[in-house]
């Protein structure tokens, strides 16, 4: 089993030179097990991540390994959800399950397809072209976690759910990574609904990777700070963001040591840390280095 899910190492994907660069020089490591955010802006790159470790894309240049081997062998381990949740419409939906059981004998779990259906009160005689959005996407993620992955690649997965299925959604993907040990990469624009439930962050922004990590060291490792306008101290930290606000300057900054009196702090969100780094691109990235591949480990 490897101990790590996704390893990127100078990874970058061309879409010729009308599509430009769609990720450049990305570097991280995923471990195994973590339940990951994958956020940034529109365009920024995250589809086209979770494409490459889907293997449905090949990269431009750099190394991306996947279960501890290229993304094309790990296939038969991966579940991925794109974000048009691509369907067979002439099919129903009992048919959709009996083609991924056909298509993944080996690990088909037909009781938890059935039980997603189910907590969906879908008809299993009904068809996928007669399917709401938030309908196909409960089949969707069926199909995906009937297969048992390893890993489990969600794009947008929940855009058009209402909030009482997110939240239902939410807790069945999150009772199987605890279940099963399941390593789960989920993109989203809604940060907020991910900080209860996810312990790592991946954050994209203008095709590379600005924040990689666990969200608690990521959160640890940052300060958000107040004080008068003219307060002094703050040059010898690395200030990812400032404002003043009439007589007031708050920041959010990574500490470099101990801050001079005056200035009051407090622990950010994880929104915060998010939004300053995204409002701020010329902010320094921080991220963890990739670990060795198994192959190469001693």
């Amino acid at each position: 089993m490897s101990v790590t899910a996704i390893e990127a190492t100078g990874l970058g994907r061309s879409f010729g030179r009308r599509g430009g660069w769609a990720l450049r020089d990305c570097a991280f490591r995923l471990p195994a097990g973590r339940v990951c955010a994958v956020v940034g802006p529109n365009g920024a790159g995250k589809s086209t991540l979770l494409a490459l470790a889907a293997g449905l894309l090949p990269p431009t240049e750099g190394r991306l390994r996947v279960l501890g081997t290229s993304p094309a062998a790990a296939r038969p381990r991966v579940g991925y959800v794109a974000q048009d949740k691509p369907l067979y419409p002439q099919l129903t939906i009992a048919e959709t399950l009996r083609m991924g059981a056909d298509l993944n004998p080996a690990h088909w779990d037909a009781a938890v397809a059935e039980r997603i259906v189910a907590d969906g009160d879908l008809d299993p005689k009904a068809r996928v072209r007669s399917l709401s959005g938030g309908q196909r996407t409960r089949v969707a993620l069926a199909l995906a976690l009937g297969k048992r992955p390893a890993l489990l690649l969600l794009d947008e997965p929940m855009a058009d759910l209402d909030p009482l299925a997110r939240h239902q959604l939410m807790g069945t993907l999150m009772s199987e990574a605890a279940q099963w040990g399941t390593t789960i990469a989920m993109s989203s624009h809604v940060v907020a609904e991910l900080e209860d439930s996810c312990d790592h962050l991946l954050l994209v922004g203008g095709g590379r990777i600005r924040l990689s990590g666990e969200i608690d060291d990521l959160l640890a490792a940052h300060l958000r700070v107040t004080g008068a306008a003219d307060a002094t101290g703050l040059d010898t930290h690395t200030v990812v963001e400032s404002r003043v606000t009439g007589r007031q300057i708050s920041a959010l900054i990574r500490p470099a040591g101990p801050l001079p009196a005056g200035w009051r702090t407090s622990a950010p969100s994880l929104e915060e840390l998010v939004l300053a780094h995204l409002r701020n691109p010329a902010a320094p990235a921080l991220t963890a280095a990739p670990a060795p591949t198994e192959e190469h480990a001693a």
